[in-house]
This record gives structure tokens, sequence and C-alpha cells, in this order.
């Protein structure tokens, strides 16, 4: 049987004589914890097929049995065997029985009530396979939604989360900080905590403490922190001064509350993408230091802190790759996150420079969702693909793949589903995946789409104009009046005269959204619900940006546009707001919305002024 078949292939199957049929009732081993969990999903399945299914104390009743063996190989591996007479499940651990009870679920989506017998051995090729979802720059999910997030990862052999967090936190120390951003509480944090934990993954903490401050350094109290206040329209800047010493005194403060939430050993210190540093109140210092020494003493410092908590520190690698005369001062004991978003990426060819210092890598690529209502997918399937072969040439820690809200963050949750299951298949399977198929059994698995309808939608959707599309939406026509630098939304690019997406193209894009049906299909749970809901919104916030544009290379062209068709657009645009809001409250918290609903209320402003000249 070959391996191809499922989303997440395991490492080695073989195929056996005979079949298992399952009939009315099935009785399940062991009825105690730390089992009863999967052994419940497992359950639910079973009762979807008719087949009852019920706990038993007695193993050698049981029709589904697992067994603990000091023998597997790895704390996650497993051997799953199905024979005629019965399935048995043996793993060292119970993070390895809850995964050989995802392949089985698996394998009752494939076959249904008849499974083939066999025997399955299967282990990760990567020890750490995350998803790093930003929770800053947008949208603040509820609990609920990462709890129903959780479950799907863990369904695909995730066994790492990080939330990104700059200010989205209630710090006791200074409510100010999160006020208005809709933050997490401790509790908040906790219950999440513990879902993960039930569900054998890990939380690891991740809190910007150099760059992308911004927030925090508007705040009044905290602008005198900034490297270059003011820069790019935010009154404190986006980068900590590493030589003032109120800069490490508020890490100090914030890591104080933080860090001791989380449980792993391993926490994300960030520390990407000090832009302004060396430009500002440093720059003397980087002057006679060199930038990349001025980085690493304030990382230094940081490291200090995280050794007070017991933590081994993870940071981003951009920096320290652009000025490699410091990785051999960097301490040994950091994890550098090697990030590259594209398949022919730098930064992902240097990942051997990382590891010839003698520094654990984890390698990070990205689900291509941001800046794109419809993601990117060919570029997130081939990012993701390559940098797993380089996680595995490296002998890499892991694979954690990021998921950003740049610009307020429009994207949907629903539309990244497709690039975590991706990331995971790869993380767990690595050379096994089935890239070019892999969509039609991303929507079989997810969806029940059976007839390939809904694949077929998602790689329209997932075309490479995303990103014009998604700065197209909410760009003012009239070019004399200036994007606002450091608006709730951050700049927005330029792109309806951008010419690498020609107008003839742009037509056609339109008649594709224009013609394209996300297929209704149903589905079991809201989530996915939700998520079906999100492609068609995808489409809908696409079309019009494509309308937008065409419209709006009319106008500064200067051809006449109807008054019409302006406003059917504004129309379109209003129908369209509404339903955005809506499914952003579906599974998040409030705080930005408003700040994209003023963005698009801009646009159509501006369209009704146009109407009455």
């Amino acid at each position: 049987m070959p391996c191809r078949e499922f989303l997440i292939p395991p490492r080695a199957s073989y195929r056996l004589a005979g079949t298992f049929i399952l009939g009315k009732s099935i009785s399940l081993y062991p009825a105690e914890d730390p089992d009863r969990l999967p052994l419940r999903q497992l359950s639910n399945d079973l009762n979807r097929l008719k087949t009852i299914a019920k706990f038993t104390s007695s193993q050698k009743d049981a029709g589904v049995r697992i067994i603990r063996d000091k023998h597997i190989t790895g704390d996650e591996a497993y051997r799953l065997t199905i024979k005629p007479d019965g399935i048995e499940i043996t793993s060292r651990t119970a993070a390895g029985a809850y995964y050989a009870i995802q392949t089985l679920r698996d394998l009752l989506k494939i076959y249904g009530k008849t499974l083939p017998a066999l025997r399955i051995d299967d282990s990760p090729a990567l020890a750490r396979r995350g998803v790093y979802l930003d929770c800053s720059r947008g949208k603040v999910p509820k609990v609920k939604t990462i709890k129903q997030l959780i479950e799907r990862l863990a369904r695909w052999k995730i066994n790492e989360l990080q939330l990104y967090i700059e200010n989205i936190f209630k710090f006791s120390f200074d409510p100010d900080i999160g006020r208005g951003y809709s933050p997490f509480s401790v509790d908040d944090i906790l219950v999440i905590q513990q879902h993960c934990n039930a569900h054998h993954i890990r939380l690891v903490g991740s809190l910007a403490s150099f760059g992308h401050m911004e927030k925090i350094l508007a705040l009044p109290k905290y602008r005198h922190l900034g490297e270059l206040p003011g820069y790019n329209g935010h009154p404190g800047g986006t980068t900590l001064c590493p030589s003032d010493p109120g800069s490490i005194k508020l890490i100090s403060q914030m890591y104080e509350e933080f860090l001791p939430l989380f449980q792993a050993d391993d926490f994300n210190i960030c520390g990407d993408e000090p832009w302004e540093l060396g430009k500002g109140r440093s720059k003397r210092r980087t002057k006679k230091l060199g930038i990349g020494k001025v980085y690493l003493n304030f990382i230094l410092k940081i490291h200090k802190l995280c050794q007070k908590y017991a933590k081994r520190m993870n940071m981003w690698a951009d920096i320290v790759l652009a000025h490699p005369e410091i990785i051999p001062a960097i301490p040994k004991d950091i994890v550098m996150l090697n990030w590259d978003y594209y398949p022919e990426g730098k930064r992902m060819q240097r990942t051997n420079e990382i590891v010839d210092a003698g520094l654990s890598v984890v390698c990070c690529p990205g689900t291509h969702g941001w800046q794109s209502h419809g993601s990117r997918m060919k570029h997130a399937i081939n990012n993701v693909a390559r940098f797993s072969r380089i996680a595995r040439k490296y002998a890499a820690e892991g694979l954690l793949n990021t998921d950003w809200g740049d610009f307020g963050h429009r994207n949907t949750l629903g539309v990244s589903l497709h690039g975590f299951a991706h990331g995971a298949a790869c993380a767990w399977s690595d050379t096994k995946v089935d890239h070019k198929h892999f969509t039609e059994r991303f929507c079989r698995d997810l969806f029940n789409d059976k007839k390939g309808k809904l694949a077929t939608a998602l790689r329209i959707l997932g075309a490479e104009s995303g990103y014009h599309l998604y700065h197209a939406l909410v760009e003012p026509f009239d070019l004399t009046k200036p994007m606002p630098l450091g608006s709730p939304l951050g700049y927005e690019p330029r792109v309806i005269d951008d010419q690498t997406i020609k107008s003839k193209d742009l037509h056609d894009r339109y008649e594709m959204l224009k013609a394209l049906r996300i297929p209704r299909i149903s589905v079991a749970d809201e989530f996915e619900a939700v998520a079906l809901e999100e492609f068609d919104l995808a489409r809908q916030m696409d079309l019009l940006a494509c309308k937008r544009m065409l419209i709006g290379r009319d106008i500064r062209a200067g051809r006449k546009v109807s008054a019409t068709l302006l406003r059917r657009l504004n129309e379109q645009m209003r129908g369209m707001m509404d339903e955005f809001a809506r499914l952003w409250l579906a599974r998040n918290r409030p705080s930005r919305l408003r700040d994209n609903l003023a963005a698009i209320n801009q646009v159509i402003s501006e369209t009704e002024a146009m109407l009455r000249k």
C-alpha cells in the first residue's frame, strides 16, 4: 500500500494478508488515561461509520489495543499492526500512541470499514515540528479558536506551537502595554498550555524583545527608549536603543511575568529586523564597534535573562547572518531560527554556516498567507519542501512553519490551514510527501472533498498575484493624497500602477474569480465550516481588488469610468466589509478589526466623493 495515500505519510508500511472488517461494535483498550483522549477521537470517527466503540479493561478482548513497548525506538515512534483479528498499537510513550491513532483515523478516512491488513513502522523526520502564528499585527485569536487549531495541528503530528506576541499580553506591571489590543491574560496562556499538553504539543513562548517594539514604544512613557523615535511614522520608532539601560530593564520586567507561564525549555526572544539600529541613538557606538557587535552585546544581555528563567534561548537568524563575524561569539546553547520564505532564498542556502559554527538551528519557511487573501500556494509549497530538505541535510532540530499578518492581517486562518498541513507533512515525512497531489488529499481529509472541486478552487485562490490584490483592495485611486506612514495598518505599498502585473492578466484573473464558486460541502465541525466561508471571502476580496486595480488604472490614465460602475463597486465593497467583520469576529477578538474597516471605508468614501463631482 503506497504511503502517499496519506496526508501525513508514515515512514514505512507493509501489506499483510487479509483485511480487518469493522462490525457494529468494537472494544478499545486501555480504558484509562493517558491514551483515553486519542481513543475518544477514534471512537467519534467509528461512530460516524456506524460502529459503536466502547472502552474495556481487558487487553485480550479489545479490537483496538495500545501496548507500551520500551524497545520502540523514539518517544514519538510507533508500530501500528492491523490483522484480521484486531488492531494493535505499540509505542514507548503516550505521544507515540497518540500519533498511531491519528494514522489509524487516516486509514478509516481512506478505506472506511474494511481496512487492509498491514504493519506501519513510523517515526518523525524532524524532532521539532512547529507552527508560528502571528497574533500581534492584526488578529488576536479567541482562545476557543486556538484550541480548535491545536487539535488540527496535533492531528497532523505537529508538536510545537508559538504565538507571536509584541504587546498583546496583559502585563500587570503596566496594563497600558496591551490596552486596546484585546491582549491575552495569564489565564488565557495557561488554558492554551493545558490544551497543548493534552495533545502532545509544546507551547513555546515568543516575545518581541528588540525590534518590532513600535506599539510599546508608541506609549509616551517608553518613547525615550527608542533607537530612532519617529522612524517610519512611529512615535517611538520600532527598535529599542541597545545602549540605553532602560531597554533591558523593560525586557526584564516583561520576562519576569511572561516566561514562567511556559513549561517548554525553549523560548523565542525574536530579535529580528531592528531596522533603525545604528541610525539613531546608537549611531556613534555602532560606528566604533560595528552594527554586528552592538547587536550581539544586547543579545547577550537577553541571553542572561533567559538563563535566569532556565530557558534555552531561540532567536531569528537574519541579523546574525547579515553580520557573520559575530557568529563565533554567540553562546552555543542558543538556537538559531533561520527564516526564509522563497524557494531560492539566500538565507536558506546559508544554513550550513550556523551548523558549522556549532549552533543548533530550526529552519523556518512560511505559509505565504500574509499580504494575500488567498495565499501564494506555489511559493509556499516549494519553500517548505526545499527548506525541509535542507533541515534534514544539516540535521536541524526542526521545521517551524510561519504564518504572518502584515498590514492589518486581512488574510484568514482558513487560508493558512493548507500551508500548516503541508509543513506538517514535510516535517514528519520529508521525502515521502506527494507535493503534486497534496492539495487534493488536504481537501479530502479536512473537508470531505471527494471530487477535487475545492482543491481546484484553492489553487485558483492561491495565485502569485495575491500580494498585489491584497494591497489594491484598500489603495486609494488618488495618488496626490499620500498614504500615511505609521497608520494603524502600517505603510501600504503602491500596487495599482505596478506593471509587474499586466492589465490583461488582471482582466483574466477577474474573469476567473468571477466564475469561481467555492463548493458547498457539508462538514462536521464549525471550524471547517468557517474555513469554507473564509475561502469565499478571499474570493470576494480578490475579485474586488482586481476591479479596483482595473478602475484605478483607467482613472490614472485619464480614461472615463462610468458612475454606474463606481456605484456598483461601492455596493459590493460594503457587502464584503460586512462579511469580513462577521468572519473576523467568528474566530478573533475585536481590537484591530476597526482599523481594517476604517481602511475599507476610506476607499469607499473616496469613490463616493468622485461620484459627487
